[in-house]
Protein backbone atom coordinates (compact mmCIF):
# COMPACT_ATOMS: atom_id res chain seq x y z
CA UNK A 1 0.00 0.00 0.00
CA UNK A 2 1.30 3.39 -0.87
CA UNK A 3 2.41 5.05 2.01
CA UNK A 4 3.04 9.15 1.33
CA UNK A 5 5.59 9.64 4.59
CA UNK A 6 7.73 7.25 3.13
CA UNK A 7 7.94 8.72 -0.42
CA UNK A 8 9.42 11.75 1.44
CA UNK A 9 12.78 10.01 1.18
CA UNK A 10 13.41 10.55 -2.34
CA UNK A 11 11.85 13.85 -2.93
CA UNK A 12 12.35 17.44 -1.91
CA UNK A 13 8.53 17.97 -1.40
CA UNK A 14 7.76 21.77 -0.56
CA UNK A 15 6.52 23.20 2.51
CA UNK A 16 3.25 23.29 1.14
CA UNK A 17 3.19 20.02 -0.15
CA UNK A 18 4.24 18.22 3.30
CA UNK A 19 2.10 20.66 5.21
CA UNK A 20 -0.98 19.46 2.96
CA UNK A 21 -0.22 15.77 4.22
CA UNK A 22 -2.69 14.13 6.64
CA UNK A 23 -0.73 12.83 9.78
CA UNK A 24 -1.57 9.15 10.49
CA UNK A 25 -3.46 8.60 13.60
CA UNK A 26 -0.97 6.11 14.59
CA UNK A 27 2.68 4.92 13.23
CA UNK A 28 5.15 2.38 13.98
CA UNK A 29 7.92 2.03 16.26
CA UNK A 30 10.41 0.30 18.65
CA UNK A 31 8.68 0.33 22.12
CA UNK A 32 9.36 -1.12 25.42
CA UNK A 33 6.18 -2.73 27.26
CA UNK A 34 5.43 -1.16 31.00
CA UNK A 35 4.00 -4.51 31.41
CA UNK A 36 7.34 -6.42 30.51
CA UNK A 37 9.18 -4.24 33.34
CA UNK A 38 10.99 -6.95 35.12
CA UNK A 39 11.27 -9.63 32.67
CA UNK A 40 14.59 -10.15 33.34
CA UNK A 41 14.91 -9.87 36.67
CA UNK A 42 17.49 -11.91 38.47
CA UNK A 43 19.43 -12.03 34.99
CA UNK A 44 22.87 -10.33 34.92
CA UNK A 45 23.15 -7.89 31.95
CA UNK A 46 25.63 -9.57 29.76
CA UNK A 47 22.95 -12.70 29.84
CA UNK A 48 19.92 -10.85 28.93
CA UNK A 49 18.45 -10.62 25.13
CA UNK A 50 17.38 -6.83 23.99
CA UNK A 51 15.70 -8.07 21.53
CA UNK A 52 12.78 -9.82 23.39
CA UNK A 53 12.12 -6.56 25.11
CA UNK A 54 11.71 -4.55 21.71
CA UNK A 55 8.22 -4.85 19.80
CA UNK A 56 7.35 -3.25 16.48
CA UNK A 57 3.73 -1.68 17.61
CA UNK A 58 1.70 0.79 15.70
CA UNK A 59 1.14 3.87 18.69
CA UNK A 60 -0.87 6.99 18.40
CA UNK A 61 0.26 9.82 17.25
CA UNK A 62 0.82 12.59 20.14
CA UNK A 63 -0.43 15.94 19.21
CA UNK A 64 2.11 18.58 19.33
CA UNK A 65 2.50 21.31 22.50
CA UNK A 66 4.28 24.87 22.08
CA UNK A 67 8.33 24.45 21.13
CA UNK A 68 7.62 21.18 19.75
CA UNK A 69 7.68 19.28 16.03
CA UNK A 70 6.78 16.24 14.58
CA UNK A 71 9.57 14.93 12.46
CA UNK A 72 8.81 11.67 9.82
CA UNK A 73 11.82 9.89 10.69
CA UNK A 74 13.82 8.53 7.37
CA UNK A 75 16.47 6.83 9.80
CA UNK A 76 17.62 6.39 13.43
CA UNK A 77 20.85 4.83 15.19
CA UNK A 78 21.44 2.43 18.02
CA UNK A 79 23.57 3.89 21.42
CA UNK A 80 24.32 2.35 24.52
CA UNK A 81 21.37 3.86 25.74
CA UNK A 82 19.13 2.33 23.62
CA UNK A 83 20.40 -0.92 25.04
CA UNK A 84 20.52 -0.05 28.72
CA UNK A 85 16.75 1.00 27.60
CA UNK A 86 15.70 -2.28 26.40
CA UNK A 87 18.02 -4.44 28.96
CA UNK A 88 15.83 -2.60 32.34
CA UNK A 89 19.69 -2.04 33.47
CA UNK A 90 20.61 -0.15 35.58
CA UNK A 91 17.13 0.61 36.06
CA UNK A 92 13.73 0.35 33.82
CA UNK A 93 13.25 3.58 31.73
CA UNK A 94 9.68 3.66 32.73
CA UNK A 95 10.27 5.22 35.91
CA UNK A 96 11.83 8.67 34.01
CA UNK A 97 8.64 8.49 32.37
CA UNK A 98 6.65 8.87 35.01
CA UNK A 99 8.77 11.24 36.36
CA UNK A 100 8.60 13.86 33.55
CA UNK A 101 4.49 12.99 33.64
CA UNK A 102 4.41 14.39 37.38
CA UNK A 103 5.55 17.56 35.98
CA UNK A 104 2.24 17.77 34.12
CA UNK A 105 0.52 19.31 31.20
CA UNK A 106 2.02 18.41 27.92
CA UNK A 107 4.84 16.36 29.95
CA UNK A 108 1.76 13.48 31.16
CA UNK A 109 1.98 12.71 27.32
CA UNK A 110 5.11 10.84 28.42
CA UNK A 111 3.83 8.45 30.81
CA UNK A 112 2.43 5.51 28.43
CA UNK A 113 1.83 1.91 28.96
CA UNK A 114 4.74 2.28 25.67
CA UNK A 115 8.02 3.82 25.42
CA UNK A 116 9.09 4.53 22.00
CA UNK A 117 13.04 4.74 22.13
CA UNK A 118 15.62 5.94 19.98
CA UNK A 119 18.05 9.23 20.45
CA UNK A 120 19.35 10.08 16.51
CA UNK A 121 17.35 10.97 13.63
CA UNK A 122 17.20 12.28 10.48
CA UNK A 123 14.15 12.89 8.36
CA UNK A 124 11.47 15.63 6.90
CA UNK A 125 9.57 18.11 9.36
CA UNK A 126 6.01 17.31 9.60
CA UNK A 127 3.83 19.93 11.60
CA UNK A 128 5.14 22.61 13.78
CA UNK A 129 3.63 24.14 16.54
CA UNK A 130 2.31 27.39 16.52
CA UNK A 131 4.84 30.11 17.08
CA UNK A 132 7.58 28.24 15.51
CA UNK A 133 9.87 30.61 13.08
CA UNK A 134 13.28 28.70 12.46
CA UNK A 135 11.20 25.49 11.19
CA UNK A 136 8.70 24.27 8.34
CA UNK A 137 7.36 21.46 6.94
CA UNK A 138 10.00 20.24 4.23
CA UNK A 139 13.03 21.38 6.33
CA UNK A 140 15.43 18.10 6.08
CA UNK A 141 16.86 17.72 9.49
CA UNK A 142 18.53 15.43 12.50
CA UNK A 143 18.13 16.03 16.11
CA UNK A 144 20.07 16.02 18.64
CA UNK A 145 19.05 14.68 21.93
CA UNK A 146 18.96 17.16 24.58
CA UNK A 147 15.61 18.08 25.85
CA UNK A 148 15.35 20.53 28.50
CA UNK A 149 12.65 23.44 29.85
CA UNK A 150 14.97 26.63 30.82
CA UNK A 151 12.90 27.31 33.33
CA UNK A 152 15.68 27.77 35.74
CA UNK A 153 18.53 30.36 35.20
CA UNK A 154 20.71 27.39 36.13
CA UNK A 155 20.51 26.36 32.36
CA UNK A 156 20.93 29.33 30.53
CA UNK A 157 24.94 29.47 30.77
CA UNK A 158 24.87 25.26 29.73
CA UNK A 159 22.01 24.03 28.72
CA UNK A 160 23.55 20.63 30.43
CA UNK A 161 23.19 21.97 33.84
CA UNK A 162 19.23 22.65 33.45
CA UNK A 163 17.54 20.75 36.23
CA UNK A 164 14.83 19.53 33.59
CA UNK A 165 17.52 18.25 31.22
CA UNK A 166 16.89 14.96 29.46
CA UNK A 167 18.50 12.88 27.34
CA UNK A 168 15.30 12.72 24.38
CA UNK A 169 14.28 8.88 23.73
CA UNK A 170 16.17 7.56 26.83
CA UNK A 171 14.46 9.58 29.28
CA UNK A 172 11.23 11.11 27.41
CA UNK A 173 8.45 9.41 25.20
CA UNK A 174 8.45 8.97 21.78
CA UNK A 175 12.25 8.79 20.56
CA UNK A 176 13.90 8.41 17.13
CA UNK A 177 13.07 4.35 16.54
CA UNK A 178 9.32 5.05 14.65
CA UNK A 179 8.18 6.45 11.63
CA UNK A 180 7.32 9.83 13.19
CA UNK A 181 9.13 11.29 16.43
CA UNK A 182 7.85 14.03 18.26
CA UNK A 183 10.77 16.66 19.39
CA UNK A 184 11.36 20.13 20.74
CA UNK A 185 12.04 22.27 18.08
CA UNK A 186 15.47 23.19 19.61
CA UNK A 187 16.25 19.85 19.27
CA UNK A 188 16.92 20.60 15.29
CA UNK A 189 19.51 21.19 13.13
CA UNK A 190 20.28 20.86 9.40
CA UNK A 191 21.21 17.66 7.65
CA UNK A 192 24.44 17.63 6.25
CA UNK A 193 23.64 17.49 2.12
CA UNK A 194 26.22 15.08 1.31
CA UNK A 195 24.87 12.41 3.25
CA UNK A 196 22.41 9.69 3.13
CA UNK A 197 19.30 9.74 5.57
CA UNK A 198 21.16 6.53 7.67
CA UNK A 199 24.68 8.35 7.68
CA UNK A 200 22.87 11.71 8.77
CA UNK A 201 21.39 9.64 11.41
CA UNK A 202 24.31 8.01 12.69
CA UNK A 203 26.49 10.84 14.57
CA UNK A 204 24.00 12.72 16.27
CA UNK A 205 24.46 11.40 19.77
CA UNK A 206 27.87 9.99 20.30
CA UNK A 207 29.44 13.12 17.86
CA UNK A 208 28.23 15.93 19.83
CA UNK A 209 29.44 13.90 23.06
CA UNK A 210 33.02 13.22 21.84
CA UNK A 211 33.11 16.86 20.94
CA UNK A 212 32.01 18.00 24.40
CA UNK A 213 33.97 15.21 26.05
CA UNK A 214 37.29 15.83 24.02
CA UNK A 215 37.36 19.35 22.21
CA UNK A 216 35.14 21.85 24.40
CA UNK A 217 36.36 23.92 27.63
CA UNK A 218 33.48 22.22 29.42
CA UNK A 219 35.39 18.24 28.70
CA UNK A 220 38.95 17.94 28.15
CA UNK A 221 39.92 21.22 26.38
CA UNK A 222 42.10 19.16 23.82
CA UNK A 223 44.82 21.34 22.53
CA UNK A 224 47.47 20.75 18.96
CA UNK A 225 50.42 18.02 20.15
CA UNK A 226 48.40 16.14 23.04
CA UNK A 227 48.46 12.66 23.43
CA UNK A 228 44.76 11.09 23.51
CA UNK A 229 44.41 7.67 24.81
CA UNK A 230 41.29 7.15 23.82
CA UNK A 231 39.56 3.70 25.33
CA UNK A 232 37.57 1.32 22.36
CA UNK A 233 38.89 3.73 19.21
CA UNK A 234 37.00 1.75 16.90
CA UNK A 235 33.57 1.84 18.76
CA UNK A 236 30.62 4.04 18.16
CA UNK A 237 32.06 6.89 20.65
CA UNK A 238 35.62 6.13 20.11
CA UNK A 239 35.78 6.37 16.42
CA UNK A 240 34.55 10.31 16.97
CA UNK A 241 36.96 11.26 19.43
CA UNK A 242 39.91 9.33 16.79
CA UNK A 243 39.03 11.84 14.42
CA UNK A 244 38.54 14.61 17.10
CA UNK A 245 41.92 14.12 18.02
CA UNK A 246 43.40 13.88 14.49
CA UNK A 247 41.78 16.98 12.86
CA UNK A 248 42.50 18.78 16.11
CA UNK A 249 46.58 17.97 15.69
CA UNK A 250 46.68 15.56 18.78
CA UNK A 251 47.80 12.41 18.45
CA UNK A 252 45.42 9.62 19.62
CA UNK A 253 46.16 6.57 21.30
CA UNK A 254 43.79 3.87 20.58
CA UNK A 255 43.30 0.78 22.41
CA UNK A 256 41.07 -1.86 20.69
CA UNK A 257 40.24 -5.43 21.21
CA UNK A 258 41.26 -7.10 17.53
CA UNK A 259 42.91 -6.74 14.78
CA UNK A 260 39.84 -5.87 12.98
CA UNK A 261 39.65 -2.84 15.32
CA UNK A 262 42.77 -2.07 15.06
CA UNK A 263 43.15 -1.79 11.38
CA UNK A 264 40.25 0.64 11.23
CA UNK A 265 42.70 3.03 13.36
CA UNK A 266 45.02 2.95 10.72
CA UNK A 267 42.36 3.18 8.09
CA UNK A 268 41.64 6.46 10.11
CA UNK A 269 44.95 7.66 10.05
CA UNK A 270 46.00 6.73 13.51
CA UNK A 271 49.61 4.89 14.13
CA UNK A 272 49.73 4.53 17.84
CA UNK A 273 47.12 1.73 18.40
CA UNK A 274 46.86 -1.05 21.59
CA UNK A 275 45.51 -4.14 20.65
CA UNK A 276 44.25 -4.87 24.37
CA UNK A 277 43.28 -9.16 22.90
CA UNK A 278 46.65 -9.62 21.64
CA UNK A 279 49.19 -7.79 25.05
CA UNK A 280 46.50 -9.27 27.46
CA UNK A 281 46.14 -6.72 29.92
CA UNK A 282 44.57 -8.09 33.11
CA UNK A 283 43.88 -4.93 35.15
CA UNK A 284 41.58 -6.96 38.16
CA UNK A 285 43.09 -9.93 39.89
CA UNK A 286 39.30 -11.17 40.25
CA UNK A 287 36.16 -9.50 41.25
CA UNK A 288 37.67 -6.86 43.80
CA UNK A 289 41.04 -6.24 43.64
CA UNK A 290 42.99 -4.79 40.78
CA UNK A 291 46.44 -5.43 39.67
CA UNK A 292 48.92 -2.33 39.61
CA UNK A 293 51.62 -3.89 37.98
CA UNK A 294 49.10 -4.49 35.15
CA UNK A 295 48.66 -0.36 35.04
CA UNK A 296 52.35 0.06 34.92
CA UNK A 297 52.72 -2.40 32.12
CA UNK A 298 50.13 -0.60 30.39
CA UNK A 299 51.79 2.85 31.00
CA UNK A 300 55.42 1.62 29.64
CA UNK A 301 53.43 0.13 26.37
CA UNK A 302 51.60 3.90 26.23
CA UNK A 303 55.44 5.72 26.09
CA UNK A 304 56.58 3.38 23.81
CA UNK A 305 54.23 4.69 21.66
CA UNK A 306 53.98 8.21 22.36
CA UNK A 307 58.30 8.39 22.35
CA UNK A 308 58.78 8.56 26.13
CA UNK A 309 55.76 10.45 27.21
CA UNK A 310 52.29 9.88 29.43
CA UNK A 311 48.98 10.74 28.13
CA UNK A 312 47.88 14.31 28.82
CA UNK A 313 44.13 13.18 28.04
CA UNK A 314 41.96 9.71 28.48
CA UNK A 315 38.83 9.45 26.68
CA UNK A 316 37.04 7.37 29.35
CA UNK A 317 33.96 5.54 28.84
CA UNK A 318 34.14 1.97 29.47
CA UNK A 319 34.20 2.53 33.73
CA UNK A 320 34.45 -0.14 35.63
CA UNK A 321 37.16 -2.43 34.23
CA UNK A 322 39.30 0.29 32.90
CA UNK A 323 39.01 3.56 35.59
CA UNK A 324 41.92 2.54 37.66
CA UNK A 325 44.40 2.18 34.57
CA UNK A 326 43.07 5.54 33.24
CA UNK A 327 43.89 7.42 36.25
CA UNK A 328 47.11 5.77 37.19
CA UNK A 329 48.39 6.57 33.23
CA UNK A 330 47.65 9.70 33.18
CA UNK A 331 50.73 11.90 32.77
CA UNK A 332 51.09 14.81 35.52
CA UNK A 333 48.53 17.49 36.10
CA UNK A 334 46.50 15.41 33.18
CA UNK A 335 42.77 14.71 32.52
CA UNK A 336 40.37 12.05 33.11
CA UNK A 337 37.52 12.68 30.80
CA UNK A 338 34.75 10.38 31.63
CA UNK A 339 30.75 10.42 29.85
CA UNK A 340 30.25 6.26 30.51
CA UNK A 341 30.67 3.07 32.72
CA UNK A 342 29.67 0.44 30.27
CA UNK A 343 31.46 -1.94 32.01
CA UNK A 344 30.13 -0.95 35.28
CA UNK A 345 29.91 2.28 37.19
CA UNK A 346 31.22 1.78 40.63
CA UNK A 347 34.71 2.81 40.25
CA UNK A 348 37.80 2.45 42.33
CA UNK A 349 41.23 4.01 41.61
CA UNK A 350 44.40 4.74 43.56
CA UNK A 351 43.59 8.06 44.87
CA UNK A 352 47.77 8.93 45.28
CA UNK A 353 48.27 8.88 42.02
CA UNK A 354 45.29 11.43 41.47
CA UNK A 355 45.92 14.13 44.36
CA UNK A 356 49.50 13.28 44.65
CA UNK A 357 50.08 14.06 40.86
CA UNK A 358 47.20 17.07 40.25
CA UNK A 359 45.05 14.69 37.94
CA UNK A 360 41.43 15.98 37.41
CA UNK A 361 38.58 14.11 36.52
CA UNK A 362 36.00 15.47 34.19
CA UNK A 363 32.36 14.24 33.97
CA UNK A 364 31.07 14.86 30.45
CA UNK A 365 27.48 14.03 29.42
CA UNK A 366 26.12 14.44 26.18
CA UNK A 367 26.90 18.33 24.80
CA UNK A 368 24.87 21.56 25.40
CA UNK A 369 23.15 23.58 22.59
CA UNK A 370 26.32 25.22 20.72
CA UNK A 371 28.39 21.75 21.47
CA UNK A 372 25.98 19.95 19.01
CA UNK A 373 25.53 22.77 16.98
CA UNK A 374 29.44 22.75 16.45
CA UNK A 375 29.91 19.18 15.98
CA UNK A 376 27.31 18.34 13.46
CA UNK A 377 28.70 21.80 11.21
CA UNK A 378 31.64 19.69 11.26
CA UNK A 379 30.06 16.74 9.86
CA UNK A 380 28.23 19.28 7.33
CA UNK A 381 31.75 20.81 5.98
CA UNK A 382 33.13 17.03 5.56
CA UNK A 383 35.63 17.68 8.21
CA UNK A 384 34.43 14.66 10.94
CA UNK A 385 32.37 11.89 9.05
CA UNK A 386 29.88 8.93 9.91
CA UNK A 387 31.11 5.88 10.91
CA UNK A 388 28.29 3.76 9.74
CA UNK A 389 29.12 0.10 9.45
CA UNK A 390 25.77 -2.04 8.87
CA UNK A 391 21.93 -0.44 8.41
CA UNK A 392 18.81 -2.92 9.29
CA UNK A 393 15.43 -2.15 8.71
CA UNK A 394 13.09 -0.94 11.89
CA UNK A 395 11.31 -4.34 11.80
CA UNK A 396 15.07 -5.84 13.30
CA UNK A 397 15.68 -3.08 15.52
CA UNK A 398 15.87 -5.74 17.96
CA UNK A 399 18.91 -7.18 16.00
CA UNK A 400 20.21 -4.26 15.56
CA UNK A 401 20.56 -3.72 19.58
CA UNK A 402 21.76 -7.31 19.74
CA UNK A 403 24.68 -6.18 17.66
CA UNK A 404 25.77 -3.44 19.96
CA UNK A 405 24.77 -5.37 23.44
CA UNK A 406 27.70 -7.90 22.40
CA UNK A 407 29.79 -5.43 20.74
CA UNK A 408 29.66 -7.45 17.09
CA UNK A 409 29.87 -4.00 15.34
CA UNK A 410 32.35 -1.47 14.25
CA UNK A 411 31.24 2.16 14.96
CA UNK A 412 27.37 2.74 14.67
CA UNK A 413 24.60 0.58 13.61
CA UNK A 414 22.14 2.34 11.69
CA UNK A 415 17.96 1.57 11.69
CA UNK A 416 15.96 2.57 8.30
CA UNK A 417 12.50 3.88 9.48
CA UNK A 418 10.87 5.28 6.04
CA UNK A 419 13.09 5.34 4.23
CA UNK A 420 12.70 2.04 2.01
CA UNK A 421 15.89 1.42 1.41
CA UNK A 422 19.80 2.78 1.68
CA UNK A 423 21.54 5.60 0.03
CA UNK A 424 18.69 7.82 -0.39
CA UNK A 425 18.62 11.58 0.91
CA UNK A 426 21.87 12.85 -0.72
CA UNK A 427 21.26 16.35 -2.29
CA UNK A 428 25.12 17.74 -2.44
CA UNK A 429 26.54 14.93 -4.62
CA UNK A 430 29.95 16.59 -5.23
CA UNK A 431 30.84 16.89 -1.84
CA UNK A 432 29.53 13.26 -1.03
CA UNK A 433 32.07 12.45 -3.81
CA UNK A 434 35.19 14.12 -2.07
CA UNK A 435 34.81 12.65 0.80
CA UNK A 436 33.39 8.84 -0.28
CA UNK A 437 35.92 7.10 0.85
CA UNK A 438 36.21 8.50 4.35
CA UNK A 439 32.47 8.01 4.50
CA UNK A 440 32.51 4.52 3.22
CA UNK A 441 35.52 3.30 5.84
CA UNK A 442 33.48 1.57 8.36
CA UNK A 443 30.88 -0.02 5.93
CA UNK A 444 34.07 -1.86 4.15
CA UNK A 445 35.29 -3.33 7.62
CA UNK A 446 31.70 -3.49 9.09
CA UNK A 447 29.95 -5.71 6.39
CA UNK A 448 29.91 -9.09 8.63
CA UNK A 449 29.65 -9.00 12.33
CA UNK A 450 32.46 -9.71 14.63
CA UNK A 451 33.19 -11.67 17.29
CA UNK A 452 32.44 -9.85 21.35
CA UNK A 453 35.37 -7.82 22.32
CA UNK A 454 35.60 -5.90 25.14
CA UNK A 455 36.45 -2.11 26.51
CA UNK A 456 33.75 -1.53 23.41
Amino acid sequence: MRHPLRELAGSEATEAEVAGLSLPDTFRAAVLLKEEVGMFDGMAPADRDPAKALHIREVPTPELDHGEVLVAVMASAINYNTVWSALGHPVPTFGFLERYARRGGSAARHDQPFHVIGSDLSGVVLRTAPGERRWKPGDRVVAHCLSVELESADGHNDTMLDPEQRIWGYETNYGGLAEIALVKANQLMPKPRHLTWEEAASPGLVNSTAYRQLVSRNGAGMKQGDNVLIWGASGGLGSYATQYALAGGATPVCVVSSPERARICEALGAEAIIDRSAEDYRFWKDEHHQDPREWKRFGARIRELTGGEDVDIVFEHPGRETFGASVYVTRKGGTVVTCASTSGYLHQYDNRYLWMSLKRIVGSHFANYREAWEANRLIAKGRIHPTLSRTYPLARTGQAVLDVHHNRHQGKVGVLCLSPEEGLGVTDPELRARHLPAIDLFREHGERPLAPGGGE
